[in-house]
């Protein structure tokens, strides 16, 4: 006879011997990695995310920071992120069977609210939101999780080929679109320095005054491009890391030549696609070619380098004795929902104008700057915050209420 165990009583690998070290370290490691792409949507014009030479100087040290953050991060930290999002549906579930409790109940309630979360980050702070889209496909992909490992990674694949053939369509076909689409297109591209100064003076403006831009480009994040890329991108991904999960990659648990055979993989296969991707781009000119075609490289290579960083976390780990860098990173990763939202809160304080106002004034060499700063912060923060709680701010919140009770705080 099952007996039947509070989320309390249990906890869901929140500490001591319920905590998968190498899950959080990993995670750490991605919230870190992530900030180095996401700085640059918070500090320059839309466009420059996507397109380099929309916005800032694109040469000498400056030129080195961009393709440091797209070899190493650009897709990769997401890729991360989703594939542990997927292995946490899995782990979720198995504990609260092992609990008796429904899994699917506590599932819908979890990722509703972490839809609601992902709706007031998008408008209130910053439109690069990730959060809803992960509450959308967790919603939507639950039912795989007890998928055999093969047909995981099979649809995982095919997920992810849907995105790519859409966009290998529409680049095909672009000297076809009706001549409004296509301006349309190149407008949001390459915008015209009127509007690039125009977007300049609304973030340097107080937060009212940003809200219509943010809110315009959150909802499009939420609706077309969430239908034609997010969530076949971050929905393969989940369903990869469900497979990885299962095969005990993501857990430290595998065989040490399959971590070498990943990071192999990436430094082989997945740099010299990614690299070579951005030689493609500049040989184009980086027209709108490039958001179709050019990206496909980063888009692909993209995964192979992101399980080389599983790869080389897990052999890192399996190396020596505990670091207090390895308790830094693995304290990061217990808290990243709320060290996620606190990238986004110190990010709009320096770069908008409801705070320090250096929005499109920064170039990419001295975001790297602002960035070792904000890791150093959290690095610092995570550990003495676990000290005396056991759980961050918003990960004690979205606990309560998915369980509807009031969850354990103080150590």
């Amino acid at each position: 006879m099952k007996t039947r165990r509070t989320s309390e009583e249990v906890g869901d690998a929140t500490r001591g011997p319920d905590r998968i070290e190498a899950l959080d370290v990993l995670r750490g490691v991605a919230l870190l990695g992530i900030l180095l792409m996401n700085v640059q949507a918070f500090s320059m014009p839309y466009a420059a995310y996507m397109n380099p030479t929309a916005w800032g100087r694109l040469e000498g040290i400056d030129l080195a920071a961009w393709l440091f953050a797209h070899l190493a991060t650009d897709q990769k930290m997401m890729a991360i992120f989703s594939m542990l999002f997927g292995a946490g549906i899995v782990l979720f579930s198995e504990r609260a069977e092992a609990r008796g409790e429904s899994p699917w109940r506590l599932h819908l309630r979890r990722n509703v609210w972490l839809l609601c979360f992902g709706l007031a980050h998008a408008y209130l702070l910053w439109y690069g939101d990730i959060l809803f889209l992960y509450g959308i496909c967790a919603l939507a992909l639950y039912p795989c999780r007890h998928l055999r490992p093969s047909r995981l990674f099979a649809l995982g694949l095919a997920s992810l080929a849907l995105a790519s053939l859409l966009f290998l369509y529409l680049g095909g076909a672009l000297t076809q679109w009706p001549e409004a689409q296509r301006l349309a297109l190149e407008s949001a591209w390459q915008p015209s320095p009127e509007r690039l100064a125009a977007e300049v003076e609304r973030y340097r403006g107080g937060w009212l005054e940003q809200l219509p831009h943010r809110a315009a480009l959150a909802f499009e994040a939420q609706t077309s491009t969430l239908v034609s890329w997010g969530f076949w991108r971050a929905g393969g991904m989940m369903l990869i890391g469900m497979a990885l999960y299962r095969l005990g990659v993501l857990t430290g648990r595998a065989d040490a030549s399959v971590y070498w055979s990943l990071l192999g993989a990436a430094l082989l296969l997945g740099l010299p696609l990614v690299g070579y991707g951005v030689y493609w781009n500049f040989a184009n000119d980086w027209g709108p070619r490039s958001l179709f075609l050019g990206s496909q490289f980063n888009y692909w290579g993209s995964l192979p380098v992101s399980l080389g960083w599983v790869g080389a976390v897990m052999l890192l780990l399996r190396r020596g004795r505990p670091t207090g860098l390895r308790h830094r990173l693995a304290a990061l990763g217990r808290m990243a929902f709320s060290q996620y939202l606190l990238q986004s809160v110190l990010c709009s304080l320096i770069f908008y104008g409801h705070g320090l106002g250096w929005f499109g004034g920064v170039e990419r060499s001295e975001q790297l700057l602002i960035v070792v700063a904000i890791w150093f912060v959290q690095l610092w923060s995570a550990p003495l915050w676990l000290r005396h709680f056991r759980f961050g701010p918003l990960e004690w919140l979205w606990r309560s209420l998915t369980y509807r009770r009031r969850q354990p705080f103080l150590r």
